[in-house]
């Protein structure tokens, strides 16, 4: 029996040819993650602990609050110590040799100048070893052409860039301080000042030698006190591993998911794939079952023919996953997402890989295997014994009902019961009623979209539509396939549009000027707006700051600008706000009794209520306060009060009578001197806020990809197993007068309905589920409503349809290559 299952196996190799190329595509993404993966956790355990190879104890601050300088002095003179250094890491910028900001996030870190502390691999040059010196990495220095000995600008948070010498060039590649941009490397007070800091993130120590580092840290700890944490050196090494394997387990969870998606699909195909060709076997296995074949054998046959075929298509899934794990890297480092380590093939990838896909294709064939030994032999021998199309079952169908009608509800219901788990399980509720539901469904879509085509073309397109949907149960497994895979890519196309017009509306309600100067990854410098203002060609400068204090959101406003933003003003006159005089809104107002005139005390400060305003536009910012309860007072009283306050934002118009090219001269030019920070318009602002996401769906489209090419792949190999199938039907069409060209166009549009009945099913189900998500968004605080992107819609149905009648080449091209004749005595 072993020897008949794989002489049957080559005999019909080619048409196991696609449902083994399901296997090989889902497999590889499997086999290609894991490779990644492996390559990066690699590249994460040899760097973990980079900046702490000679520290042997360091404190570490337990709340916001960083370690003061004086403690860096008292922790020098504990016996016992060696050496001890403050270490800070923040943000800062370097202005490039055209004078312009260095792109990319920039890492800023405070580096020991005691020898023994010191871990940083140099690459050329030195360390630094005095104020006014600084060390950059060496890719910063190669593109922008820096020399050593020459100054450089770098500037931060605490202020406006100035010149240090470049000393030397370090190399931060794969660590945690390597994120896409310039490494700053300074002594410990020139990073405080630059970055604005106060004090240490924490104070690393080197033992002398001989003395007990238990010992010793005992009494750093009793020098330390209350609020700090000491580590041995032990626990520093650890924590830094499971930082990082931390942030790669969380990537490798979101890698896992889109992983399962394939093989979900690829499961489909398989089945589907197994489940004709079983029933095209059904004489053949009546035969075995009449010479003496039971049906266990017959069974046992069927699983090892899956058992081989998943073997060796896992093989080669294996090598092509090395391929693709290539390609996902490339894919990172090209959305500017630093990878570290290379790619690591191991045997327990590979071996997992191989049980996975072979697990994966012998599961998929279990159900197709037990039904086609179901068939009594002697019935099975007569004409009437080949297995017709069936349709489900109506306990099937009614809890397919249900099921997609609770999924369709959870989806309908979520918003109002605020909870996001509605959302996916009404996704996964809606998807599963689909499957349980499709052999009804897609049969009834395959006619309705079949009904132009056959007013269309005619009896050719009546042709192809009775044949998709002559096994109701088929088509519905080989669509069902592609509505997973477009599915997901809908609603994250559905999902992004309306989050991206989400944050745009926000900037418009938020941001009444023409430019807008915000900070890269940090508040901007406490002198910058300052320095803006005194510029005569702009009219309005404004910093957006906050503070809470009392449960109460006070917010600095510009008189100029208050009235753009705000939604109605219920009493008094808005544009009276200034000093002394604030906007209350209308709940924090009502809570308290306040009207217009009330006194109003502030951080023990007295203002009047000036005006009593309304404000229900979305924040881009959230707050501690309760909703509404805030207060607008004018900049100065804001800096007054809150006098360390900084925002990552000011808006900007220009001076009456000064056009806007003349204005963005001017602010270009009070910039040059602070590479934190970035001048954009209000378009250039929404681009950048949205960058984001357009980034996030393009990294989910392209993973999700392989899940549609394995779904299409399964349209191809359903069509060509049906010409197998349909081989003598076909002779006789051909026989009677159908053209060659006719019968390519047949095939075609069958091709064309179940790819379009899948996409749309898919993009339906994804757009059901943003538009789930958006409206919870909404009602959770947001302005978020559902933007359908048509043209990248209509783009997935396009490809979708192309994809369809490229899958449906081979199988023409099969169909019409025998002689009608051979055709006909075909058995």
């Amino acid at each position: 029996m072993i020897r008949l299952t794989l002489r049957s196996l080559r005999a019909e190799a080619l048409r196991m040819l696609l449902s083994a190329l399901a296997v090989v595509l889902g497999v590889a993404f499997i086999a290609g993650t894991l490779i990644l993966v492996d390559g990066m956790r690699a590249g994460a355990y040899e760097r973990a602990g980079t900046f702490d190879r000679h520290t042997d104890l360091a404190v570490y601050a337990t709340g916001t609050r960083p370690l003061p300088t004086a403690l860096l002095d008292r922790v020098r003179g504990i016996d016992g110590v060696e050496a001890a250094a403050g270490e800070l890491t923040g943000t800062g910028g370097v202005v490039g040799a055209d004078g312009r900001p260095v792109l990319g996030y920039a890492v800023l870190a405070a580096i020991p100048t005691e020898a023994a502390l010191r871990s940083y691999d140099v690459v050329s040059g030195r360390l630094p070893d005095r104020a006014g010196e600084v060390v950059l990495d060496a890719d910063t220095v190669a593109e922008e052409g820096f020399t050593l000995g020459a100054p450089v600008r770098v500037g931060g948070t605490g202020g406006p860039a100035r010149p240090y010498t470049l000393v030397g060039t370090v190399d931060v590649a794969g660590t945690a301080r390597d994120i896409g941009g310039p490494f700053i490397g300074l002594v410990g007070p020139d990073a405080l000042a630059v970055t604005g800091e106060s004090g240490y993130g924490r104070i690393m120590v080197a033992v002398r030698p001989g003395v007990p580092a238990g010992a010793l840290a005992e009494r750093v700890r009793a020098v330390a006190g209350e609020g700090t944490t000491v580590k041995d050196r032990q626990r520093i090494l650890d924590d830094a591993v499971d930082e990082a394997v931390r942030d790669l387990t969380q990537f490798t969870m979101l890698l896992m998911i889109f992983v399962a998606v394939a093989v979900v699909v690829a499961g489909f195909v398989i089945a589907n794939t197994f489940a004709i060709v079983l029933a095209q076997r059904t004489r053949r296995t009546a035969l075995l079952r009449l010479v003496g074949a039971t049906r266990g054998q017959v069974f046992r046959s069927a699983l090892l023919e899956s058992a081989v075929l998943g073997v060796v298509a896992s093989a080669l899934g294996v090598l092509f996953g090395v391929a693709l794990a290539g390609g996902m890297r490339l894919l990172l480092i090209r959305l500017d997402v630093p990878v570290s380590g290379g790619l690591r093939v191991t045997g327990s990838t590979v071996v997992t890989a191989l049980l996975l896909g072979t697990v994966l294709t012998v599961g998929a064939a279990l159900l197709p295997a037990w039904r086609g030994t179901r068939i009594p032999p002697v019935a099975a021998l007569t004409d009437a014994a080949v297995q017709p199309g069936r349709g489900a079952g109506r306990l099937r169908l009614a809890l397919g009902a249900v099921v997609l009608g609770t999924g369709v509800a959870a989806l309908a219901g979520a918003a109002s019961a605020g909870q996001l788990v509605l959302v996916a399980a009404g996704g996964v509720l809606a998807f599963f009623g689909i499957v349980l539901f499709g052999p009804v469904l897609v049969p009834a879509l395959v006619r309705v979209f079949g009904w132009p085509l056959r007013r269309l073309v005619g009896t050719t397109a009546t042709l192809a539509v009775a044949n998709a949907v002559r096994n109701p149960r088929r088509i519905a497994a080989t669509a069902t396939a592609l509505v997973i895979g477009i599915g997901l890519v809908s609603a994250f196309v559905v999902g992004a549009g309306s989050t991206k017009d989400g944050i745009e509306r926000s900037v418009d309600a938020e941001i009444g000027t023409d430019f807008v100067v915000s900070g890269i990854g940090q508040d901007l410098p406490a002198a910058l707006t300052g320095e803006l203002a005194t510029r005569p060609e702009l009219g309005v400068v404004h910093e957006q700051r906050s503070a809470v204090t009392a449960d109460i959101e006070v917010r600095a406003a510009h008189p100029a600008l208050v009235g753009r933003t705000i939604t109605a003003v219920l009493s008094g006159d808005a544009s009276r706000l200034g000093p002394g005089r604030v906007l209350v809104h209308e709940e924090l107002a009502r809570a308290n009794g306040w009207t217009v005139g009330s006194p109003v005390t502030v951080k023990g400060r007295g203002f009047q209520v000036a005006a009593v305003v309304t404000d229900d536009r979305p924040t881009m910012v959230a707050s501690d306060a309760p909703a509404g309860h805030v207060i607008d007072m004018a900049d100065e009283d804001f800096a007054a009060l809150f006098p360390d306050r900084r925002g990552f934002l000011a808006e900007i118009d220009p001076a009456a009578g000064v056009d806007v090219d003349r204005a963005r001269d001017a602010i270009a030019q009070v910039l040059a001197g602070y590479p934190t920070v970035n001048l954009m318009d209000q378009g250039a602002y929404k681009k950048m806020l949205t960058g984001t996401v357009d980034m996030l769906l393009a990294f989910v489209t392209a993973l999700l990809g392989l899940a549609v090419v394995i779904a299409l792949v399964g349209v191809a190999n359903t069509l060509s197993l049906s010409v197998v199938e349909r081989t003598r039907e076909n002779a006789v069409l051909r026989a009677v007068g159908m053209t060659r060209a006719r019968m390519r166009a047949m095939l075609t549009a069958e091709a064309v309905l179940m790819a379009l009945v899948g996409a749309v099913l898919g993009i339906g189900l994804g757009t059901g589920v943003s538009a789930a998500a958006m409206a919870l968004l909404d009602r959770l605080g947001g302005d978020f409503h559902v933007v359908l992107p048509f043209g990248q819609l209509g783009l997935i149905l396009g490809v979708s349809v192309l994809a369809a009648l490229l899958a449906s080449v081979l199988p023409a091209r099969r169909a019409l290559s025998r002689p009608v004749v051979e055709a006909l005595a075909d058995t």
